[in-house]
C-alpha cells in the first residue's frame, strides 16, 4: 500500500496519528473453579474492570483483547488498572497482560507520541 496517504484515509485505516492501542489478556483459573464461578468472575470483570474504565473486551473466558469502548487508544494507566484488578482475584491461578499494541495491525510497532 502507498505510504503517502491523505489524512482522511489515515483516519479510516487507523494508521499513523490515528493508531489505536489495546492489549491482550490470558487467564488461567485455579484448579476446581466451577463454571458458575467462572461466569460470575467474567460478569464482575466486565462490570468492574472493563465498563468502569471505559474499556471493551473481545474474547472468551480464558483469552481476549481489551480496547477502548469508543474510538481511540487504551492508556498505560487503564492497562495497569485492569492488571491490578486481575491481581486481586482469587479465582485465577495465573494471568498475563500484554504490553500495549496496535489494535488493527498487531504486527505494527507503536507510533511514538509527539
Amino acid at each position: 500500500m502507498a505510504t503517502n496517504r491523505s489524512r482522511r484515509l489515515r483516519k479510516k485505516l487507523c494508521v499513523d496519528e490515528f493508531q489505536e492501542l489495546g492489549f491482550e489478556i490470558n487467564l488461567t483459573y485455579r484448579e476446581g473453579v466451577d463454571a458458575k464461578a467462572v461466569d460470575e468472575f467474567l460478569e464482575a470483570f466486565l462490570d468492574n474492570a472493563m465498563e468502569a474504565n471505559g474499556l471493551g473486551y473481545i474474547g472468551g473466558e480464558d483469552y481476549g483483547f481489551v480496547c477502548l469502548a469508543r474510538r481511540g487508544s487504551v492508556t498505560e494507566e487503564q492497562r495497569n488498572q485492569v492488571e491490578a484488578w486481575l491481581k486481586e482475584r482469587s479465582e485465577l491461578s495465573e494471568y498475563t497482560v500484554s504490553p500495549l499494541m496496535d489494535v488493527w495491525y498487531p504486527e505494527n510497532e507503536i507510533n511514538a507520541k509527539g
